[in-house]
């Protein structure tokens, strides 16, 4: 009868702790700062119809290494679309037109909320340079995931291959979050 009762102890304040945990972690992201941004999936074709994305490398921080869809914050009185054409223009020194939000990325870094904004881009005129990025490569449908994505940008990617697959995205606009 003891053993038992140290039991129903034991298990109620495992169950307290947990609640204790849950309720700190919410309240841990509520708290936590959102930071706004946006990607352009920019999408060429070469002579033969084949289709690659544009993905660069990061070369500074703490994700250095890591791959992302070139993009980057919204600036106070900025569009979405205004701040990825300044963006591409800053990082790559080129002209973009910019066309449908494909999906907007929620995601919990350990010290930010990210929400970023993915738009189908095309260039209008510049070559694609980069001015911050450690390396550039054009992706098909097949080596999309040869690299190491960014978490975020990583969630994006299915919706990517369709449309290197030449198909149309249903619910492109659609929020993604990371499965729990």
């Amino acid at each position: 009868m003891e053993k038992m009762e140290e039991c129903r102890l034991l298990i109620f304040n495992l169950i307290w702790k947990l609640l204790y945990l849950k309720i700190f972690i919410l309240i841990w992201k509520v708290n936590m700062k959102t930071v706004n941004v946006v990607a352009a999936i920019i999408i060429r074709k070469d002579s033969n119809g084949k289709k690659y994305v544009f993905a660069t490398q990061r070369g500074y921080g703490e994700w250095r290494g890591f791959w992302e869809f070139p993009g980057g914050k919204i600036e106070a009185g900025e569009t979405p679309q205004d701040a990825l054409v300044r963006e591409i223009r800053e990082e790559l020194a080129t002209q973009i037109s910019v066309g449908e939000k494909i999906a907007t990325i929620e995601y919990d870094y350990p010290t930010f909320h990210l929400s970023m904004q993915c738009f189908t881009c095309e260039v209008v005129s510049g070559k694609l340079e980069l001015l911050e990025h450690e390396n550039a490569a054009l992706l098909t449908a097949e080596n999309l995931r040869s690299v190491k994505w960014l978490p975020a940008d990583e969630l994006i990617l299915d919706k990517i291959e369709i449309l290197l697959q030449g198909k149309k995205i249903v619910g492109a606009s659609k929020d993604l979050h990371p499965s729990h």
